[in-house]
């Protein structure tokens, strides 16, 4: 009996979706069993897809060796040279992994070492594409994508002919030199510094030697920058307490990093954390190949002088950790080099990774995998438990290490690089990828925090309120208030009691109050008002022992009906005249109360209720406005009352308001800081800060909008007569405002102002409390206004190099 199997082969005629015939071959196999199912034949994918996969994914799994991906990458890469497809996947994607997933420039570096001994065409057509990015990165002022570009070069500096990439770093610092020399309060110089010094420990860990002499002597040189202080250091201190007990001096970026540069070529140059992917087992017999390789020029790259000025404006990055007072250390001490070149990286990815909030937390869930192994505990290691870690080993958590590094730019002053949300949302992300490992980290961040928020610059504790609230909000709104139970006693200018009630209000604008109170202990239940529990607010003049009553409610009335406006009048007369017998100086502004409250009271619905009724009654509250400043500032004030149980409501309200003019900045201002500061108290509420910052955010970024359409090449001359004249008159409304905030504060950080006198000799808590607040808020309009010149300062410096003129004279013909 014959034990061979019968094969047929045939094939299955289909129809595809366009109605083209699509033929498949099939093989029928008669096995033991009478099996005949078809079997498809198996499909491949292209040699270049399946590259471009091993390449995305390079470093990203714990379970795989990453040295046999990279070599095994190379191989492919280096036998497939002329697959023209393949090759020009390789490089475009390579140029891509460089610029936006920084974590794996080490090991696309890795790559081109190994294939250079088997192709080195390869290396040849890869460094001309980096050389031509990086020049137009140069170019272009795209400083971030030149350090990236710089320190994959800086990994290949064993490739490279004769000093590789060292003159290119003098001819950073040469221009660095020039930058710091015109102007102290330069920021450009620092980056390029920067670049420098974050450049060198890759070319010292790449496969090169001999280059300690060069590294030291590139050292010395730039000392003479990193180690002075800025002058402009100050303004972005985040812990700018005034107490020199509580006081901690600012750590600069760059002069960090300086002294670990230093400390490590103390000790050998050591770097132990960042990873060595190029390194490859040999025989003993057989030579290295890395070491016959050939070798390569240094790409053609010119640093212009003077370097391409940026329109935005540059300050200098000040080191902040919220982890830094722990009794085991979960993050790298400022003594170790690794907390600078982790959080480096982690930083460019972060930023780079804006687009995609779940890429940028899955690579910061997965640090550990692309440094050395031994860099960080095993994740998830319980806080408790890294006290029995033995020996050296490390007990950084690579959990701490990210969030750390999230915290640091949602932090960053003088603003962060996006939007705060995009933070927010990946410190999300990151409790939703790894719960068990994030959520107890992200507890000690907040307590840290919350420890130090009465030393925390102003507006970075109002990040953190926003933050706070808005993380809770994800999460059930679930928070270990019994930790802080004793502090709901602490009086209310206290910063501490602050962040508490600011973090209430904002949870009650993401939810609703009887939902925010049930979560909550006992102690903190009188903090939630029953007025706040309230979906509408009450009708003041529903009562009719408030004055004015019965023509409120006769108003209210005709409102509701939409009524014409001349029919109203008479009601308004009305007021005014019984306002003038009981003898009240300025019968508009009884008016006003009337009819604005009124228009709260009908909106009150919803957004869209109350900006249609503004729409309808927007003729008569400009009049209001233009017929009398007291007025106009009434109607902020009844804004503000009818929504004083949810202020954001309001502040919502004068937001649109200011939108159409029938607010000004100016009158917003001088309401908070001037009219209505409750002898101070405002200082000490978040949303009175809100009011304050958002009204200035609209001069400034009107201002802002000016220059940038000025700086559209190839406008008419009379279009930009017209453009200079309106930054001329909007850049000196800007100053103005400045001056009368400034103004105003000045009173309370000196304990001058009349409100305060009143109050005591300056020396009770409340006194204290209300000059450091005073302080606080001084210290954050000072910075913003900074800002700003410094923003149309660059615009200048950028026009009258590209004009040719003098930057005095740019100045002259523009302010």
């Amino acid at each position: 009996m014959s034990t061979d199997h019968e094969v047929e082969v045939g094939t299955i005629i289909s129809t595809t979706g366009n109605g083209d015939i699509e033929l498949t071959d099939i093989v029928v196999t008669d096995d033991d069993d009478g099996d005949r199912r078809p079997q498809r034949r198996r499909y491949e994918e292209p040699l270049a897809v399946k590259l471009r996969k091993q390449l995305l994914s390079i470093a990203e799994s714990p379970t795989k060796k990453v040295e046999d991906e990279v070599a095994n990458i190379a191989k492919i890469v280096a036998e497939n040279f002329f697959d023209e497809e393949l090759q020009n996947g390789f490089y475009e994607l390579i140029l891509q992994l460089i610029v936006e997933q920084p974590f794996k420039i080490p090991f696309a570096a890795a790559i081109l070492l190994l294939a250079n001994p088997q192709k080195p065409e390869v290396t040849t057509e890869v460094l001309n594409r980096i050389g031509a990015a990086t020049q137009k990165s140069i170019d272009s002022g795209s400083w971030r994508d030149v350090k990236l570009l710089l320190r994959f070069l800086g990994c290949l500096q064993g490739l490279f002919e004769g000093d590789g990439i060292f003159p290119i770093l003098d001819d950073l610092f040469a221009r660095a030199v020039d930058l710091q020399t015109a102007s102290s309060e330069d920021a450009l110089g620092l980056e390029l510094v920067k670049i420098i010094l974050f450049t060198l420990p890759y070319v010292l860990t790449s496969s090169a030697t001999g280059l300690n002499d060069q590294a030291s002597a590139l050292l010395e040189k730039t000392d003479i920058i990193a180690s002075t202080p800025h002058s402009l250091e100050t303004l972005v201190d985040p812990y700018p307490s005034g107490d020199d007990d509580k006081h901690r001096e600012p750590l600069s970026v760059i002069g960090l990093m300086q002294k670990q540069l230093q400390q490590e070529a103390a000790t050998g140059w050591k770097l132990s954390c960042i990873p060595r992917p190029w390194t490859t087992t040999t025989k003993e017999d057989v030579e290295d190949p890395l070491t016959t390789a050939q070798k390569h020029a240094f790409p053609s790259i010119l640093v212009p002088n003077p370097v391409n000025q940026t329109k935005k404006p540059m300050f200098p990055e000040v080191y902040l950790s919220v982890y830094g007072d722990q009794e085991i250390e979960t993050v790298p001490s400022t003594a170790d080099i690794a907390s600078s070149i982790l959080r480096d990286a982690l930083v460019d990815t972060i930023n780079l990774l804006d687009f995609n909030r779940h890429a940028a937390a899955r690579f910061l869930a997965d640090l550990d995998c692309y440094f050395s192994p031994g860099t960080f505990v095993k994740r998830a290691t319980p806080f408790d438990r890294l006290k029995d870690v033995a020996g050296d080993r490390s007990t950084w958590k690579p959990e701490d290490v990210a969030i750390d590094a999230v915290f640091s730019q949602l932090f960053q002053l003088t603003a962060p690089e996006h939007k705060q949300v995009y933070y927010h949302s990946v410190l999300t992300e990151c409790c939703k990828i790894a719960p068990a490992a994030i959520a107890p980290s992200l507890g000690r961040a907040i307590r840290y925090l919350y420890k130090n928020v009465d030393t925390m610059d102003l507006e970075l504790s109002f990040r953190l309120v926003d933050w706070f609230s808005h993380h809770l909000s994800n999460f059930g709104f679930t928070w270990k208030w019994t930790e802080w139970v004793e502090d709901v006693e602490l009086p209310t200018f206290h910063p501490k009691k602050a962040f508490m009630i600011g973090a209430l209000d904002k949870e009650i604008r993401l939810s609703f109050a009887q939902r925010i109170k049930g979560t909550l202990p006992e102690p903190y239940q009188p903090l939630i008002s029953k007025e706040k529990e309230k979906d509408t607010p009450d009708f003041k003049f529903d009562s009719d022992s408030v004055p004015f009553s019965a023509e409120a409610k006769e108003l209210l009335q005709l409102l509701k009906k939409k009524t014409p406006e001349e029919d109203i009048q008479p009601v308004i007369e009305k007021i005014h005249e019984l306002a003038e017998q009981q003898g009240l100086s300025d019968p508009l502004v009884i008016s006003t109360d009337t009819y604005v409250t009124a228009i709260c009271f009908i909106g009150s619905k919803s957004l869209s209720h109350v900006l249609s009724c503004i729409e309808r009654c927007k003729e008569r509250l400009l009049g209001i406005g233009s017929q009398s400043a007291a007025a106009r500032k009434q109607i902020i004030t009844s804004v503000m009352e009818y929504w004083s149980a949810q202020p954001g409501i309001g502040i919502n309200i004068i937001d649109k308001l200011l939108n159409y003019t029938i607010l000004s900045p100016q009158a917003v201002l001088e309401w908070v800081l001037v009219d209505h500061n409750e002898k101070g108290a405002v200082l000490a509420q978040t949303h009175m800060f809100e009011i304050a910052s958002t009204t200035i955010f609209k001069v400034t970024n009107r201002v802002r909008q000016i220059v940038a359409a000025r700086d559209q090449p190839g406008l008419p001359e009379p279009q930009v007569r017209i453009l200079d004249e309106t930054l001329q008159r909007e850049r000196a409304d800007q100053v103005a405002l400045f001056q009368l905030v400034d103004e105003a504060l000045v009173g309370f950080a000196q304990g001058h102002k009349d409100e305060m006198i009143e109050l005591g000799d300056g020396s009770s808590v409340d006194e204290q409390l209300l000059r450091a607040w005073g302080e606080r808020w001084l210290r954050v309009f000072r910075r913003k206004m900074a800002v700003e010149e410094a923003i149309l300062g660059a615009a200048i410096e950028a026009r009258s190099a590209a004009n040719g003129d003098s930057h005095e004279e740019m100045e002259d013909s523009i302010l």
